[in-house]
């Protein structure tokens, strides 16, 4: 039913050439938001107040981007995907950093490269230090509580480069999809000398949908991942070293992907 979603959603904008104006979340509905549409787009103002710092705080992170290390995982051959990967524990009165772990998801939420134990380089320690760090996963898991009550959250955090050197680069080379865990974030961190990268999110069962483009950085798409699908169109270069910088963050509550499932006695697939 989410494929047959996914083709609708697009035939109905086929012929639209310009791009929606993003349809902002007001802060103090986004746990409303959540559980009546699936998704929250919240400005970067307002995540940083959700953070409780700086929009300064935030940028302070943003050079670590551009220290991220080739993804060499990509089924399609491409080198336009840079990448880190760390996990965490919230458990609702700290944020613990876990040990470096490979990167797993199931063939059935990631049909290109689901089934694989991806191991990335992690995240630098300078990165994670940063208090703006801290109090942006803090305060998100925060809010994951308020809609699905208060719990342990596994988080992954994803820094991603898409780069159009090869001529073309693709934030989403999987297609349309969901992601296995119960909330997902995308936070856009830059994008420098590119077109496309339209953001597109449609209700895993039911025909609405809604297409925009982040354009300022810091800008935040928030979803419980259960209720909506979503995507990124490839981006192409307007000049020299054009590029897409991403923060994508999950939560999943009772374990990481992978490790559930071996808890009970059931190999993860790919092991």
């Amino acid at each position: 039913m989410a494929w047959g979603n996914t083709a609708t959603f697009k035939k109905c904008y086929a012929k639209r050439m310009t791009t929606p104006q993003p349809p902002y979340t007001d802060p103090s509905r986004i746990v409303d938001a959540l559980r009546t549409d699936g998704y929250a787009l919240l400005r970067p103002q307002d995540v940083a107040s959700l953070a409780g710092c700086s929009l300064d705080d935030l940028q302070a992170l943003a050079p670590s981007w551009n220290r991220l290390e080739l993804d060499n995982y990509l089924k399609d051959g491409g080198r336009y995907r840079r990448r880190r990967h760390s996990c965490f524990v919230d458990g609702g009165g700290a944020l613990v950093q876990s040990p470096h772990r490979a990167h797993w998801q199931p063939v059935e939420y990631n049909a290109l490269h689901g089934g694989m134990h991806r191991l990335f380089v992690p995240i630098e320690p300078a990165t994670v230090e940063q208090p703006a760090w801290n109090r942006l996963l803090r305060a998100l898991g925060a809010v994951c509580s308020d809609v699905k009550g208060r719990q342990t959250w596994y988080v992954e955090a994803h820094q991603f480069r898409i780069d159009t050197a090869d001529g073309i680069g693709r934030p989403t080379p999987e297609g349309a999809h969901r992601d296995g865990v119960d909330f997902v974030a995308v936070i856009l961190i830059g994008r420098e000398n590119i077109k496309g990268g339209e953001t597109r999110v449609f209700e895993a069962n039911g025909p609405k949908g809604q297409r925009f483009t982040m354009l300022e950085p810091w800008t935040m798409l928030l979803l419980d991942d259960a209720a909506v699908i979503h995507e990124s169109t490839p981006i192409q270069p307007l000049g020299e070293h054009g590029h897409r910088d991403t923060l994508v963050l999950t939560w999943r509550a009772r374990a990481f992907q992978g490790d559930d499932a071996e808890a009970a006695g059931v190999p993860a697939a790919g092991a």
